[in-house]
C-alpha cells in the first residue's frame, strides 16, 4: 500500500483568477491577529536556546517539517548552519524527537511546535533573516475556493518574505508552484519552477509521490533582505 498515493484532483486548470489580486492586498495590509500564547512561548523558548548556543550559526528553516525526518536530513547537508524544524502536530514532533535522541543525530538541529504562520510572524517581528527557507509538500487545499489556505496566499506571506534566504518549494501539484512563484513575483521576487527527480527523497511525502509516479515540482527564489 506504500506507492498508491492519488494525483492531486481540482476543478482548477491553472493559476487562480484572483491569485494577485489577492496577494497584492496581502503585501499592502497588515495581519492582525494576535498570535496564540502557545506560539509565544514556543517562540521565546527557541530564541532563548538559539542565544545561549556558544556557536551561532546561519539559521534554515523547515517548515511543516512533519516527524522532522527531512530536518535532520538538512541539517547533515547544512552542517555550518542550524536547521529549524516547526510543525504543529505533537504526535509527529515526537518522533522527531526520538530521532534526534538517536546516536549519530546530527546536533545542529532543533524542533518546535508551534503554528507555522504565528512563527514567520513572531521571528519577522524579532528581525530574524536565514539562510535557506524549505517548504516541502504543504498541503495544497486544491479546492479553488480554498485559494486563501495556501500559504501564497494566506495573510502571513509578507512575514515569510520578511525572513529572506533562498527558498525552496516542492510539490506534487504543478498548479500550487506555478501560483507560487506569481506571489512571489508580485513581491518583486523572481522565481524559477521546475520538474525535478530528488536524488533522494527528503520527507516520506516525497519518498511517496515519487514512488507513485507522480510527478514532482519546485519552486525557488532567493529572496532579498528588506
Amino acid at each position: 500500500m506504500f506507492a498508491n498515493s492519488q494525483p492531486i484532483q481540482s476543478s482548477q486548470q491553472g493559476p487562480h483568477a484572483r491569485l494577485r489580486e489577492v496577494v497584492q492586498k496581502h503585501l499592502h495590509t497588515e495581519f492582525l491577529r494576535p498570535p496564540s500564547q502557545v506560539s509565544l512561548s514556543a517562540f521565546a523558548g527557541l530564541a532563548a536556546k538559539l542565544s545561549a548556543l556558544p556557536d551561532p550559526k546561519p539559521l534554515i528553516l523547515d517548515t511543516g517539517c512533519g516527524t522532522g525526518v527531512s530536518t535532520l536530513a538538512l541539517a547533515r547537508q547544512h552542517a555550518d548552519c542550524h536547521v529549524i524544524g516547526i510543525d504543529k502536530s505533537e504526535l509527529r514532533l515526537a518522533q522527531g524527537q526520538r530521532l534526534l535522541q538517536q546516536p549519530g543525530a546530527p546536533k545542529n538541529a532543533s524542533l518546535l511546535r508551534c503554528d507555522l504562520g504565528d512563527f514567520w510572524r513572531l521571528a519577522a517581528q524579532a528581525g530574524w533573516r536565514v539562510r535557506h527557507q524549505y517548504l516541502l509538500y504543504p498541503n495544497p487545499w486544491p479546492k479553488p475556493e480554498h485559494l486563501k489556505r495556501r500559504w501564497h496566499a494566506h495573510p502571513v506571506f509578507p512575514s515569510l518574505l520578511a525572513l529572506g534566504g533562498t527558498l525552496e518549494l516542492r510539490c506534487n501539484w504543478r498548479i500550487y508552484a506555478d501560483e507560487f512563484a506569481q506571489a512571489l513575483d508580485c513581491a518583486g521576487i523572481v522565481a524559477s519552477v521546475e520538474e525535478f527527480i530528488p536524488e533522494m527523497a527528503l520527507t516520506p511525502f516525497e519518498h511517496k509521490y515519487q514512488a507513485s509516479a507522480h510527478t514532482l515540482w519546485r519552486c525557488r527564489a532567493l529572496i532579498p533582505n528588506r
